[in-house]
């Protein structure tokens, strides 16, 4: 595991960096999965065949917006329910017994909206005070896709950095020839490199995207995406977090061009 932040005011770093490069205020990390193909191991049976069917371990990961892993999680088996890899990983339980020193609600500056700090992910995620997921796609209002729109400009660093990493190191290209344990130190050491790649700007020209929040490079020819969880009820502090977060981006927090761009999604 990467050293996660351990103080607040490394955490007021990252919401910074967020605010200032993909304009999503209060957001300490994106978060995603992907699995990892690999050839299935002798005697293994079924337990790293996925729902892609193919066999993999999986790698979950949160980045800030630098592009810089500061969490991963690797190695749980492929067909893990998709619930069970977040639920079961040390982030998930760090988040839910409040063990990160994450800074307390604040208002979001210039305005009175309250906001706890949380980390964006896609659908596949459940809906948490402190994990935001975009809205339903049925029957959206206009302000809801401004809120998906403006989550995904946040949450998109994340495929970017998977992009990069497939990229930067070809033996992610296909399914890799190892032992399960050999895959994760080549997967966790492939990640921490990647981290210090990004210390020198050249190297980081090369591999980021124009706009750096909203054009992803794809990863999806290298690592699976996951799948939607089986239940993803959510409590109603986690819908109000969300509903505060999408009033502020339809008023004070608005962006140019956005309605129009969240009409492309």
């Amino acid at each position: 595991m990467l050293q996660v932040p351990q103080t607040e005011a490394e955490w007021l770093r990252i919401a910074s960096g967020f605010e200032m490069k993909c304009g999503f205020v209060h957001c300490l990390g994106a978060l995603d999965g992907k699995h990892i193909a690999i050839l299935p191991p002798p005697n293994s049976g079924s337990v790293y065949y996925n729902y892609k069917h193919h066999f993999s371990i999986v790698l979950m990961a949160l980045v800030n917006a630098d592009y810089r892993f500061t969490y991963v999680d690797i190695g749980a088996y492929g067909r893990t329910s998709d619930g069970g890899v977040y639920n079961n990983c040390a982030l998930s339980k760090a988040l839910e017994n409040s063990q990160l020193n994450i800074p307390s609600p604040s208002p979001i500056a210039g305005t009175n909206h309250i906001s706890p700090y949380v980390i964006v992910a896609d659908d596949a995620f459940a809906l948490k005070p402190y994990l935001m997921k975009p809205y339903a796609m049925r029957n959206l209002t206009p302000t809801q896709r401004v809120f998906n729109y403006r989550l995904s400009r946040a949450r998109r660093v994340v495929e970017n950095a998977f992009g990069q990493l497939s990229q930067r190191f070809r033996v992610f290209g296909r399914p890799i020839p190892l032992a399960p344990v050999k895959v994760e130190k080549i997967v966790m050491a492939s990640c921490c490199l990647h981290n210090y790649l990004l210390r020198d700007t050249q190297s980081q020209a090369v591999y980021m995207a124009h706009d750096e929040c909203f054009s992803a490079t794809s990863s999806q020819a290298v690592f699976t995406p996951l799948a939607r969880q089986g239940s993803n009820r959510a409590s109603q502090q986690a819908h109000q977090v969300r509903d505060t977060l999408c009033q502020y981006f339809n008023s004070e927090g608005s962006l140019d061009g956005q309605e129009r761009r969240s009409l492309e999604l």
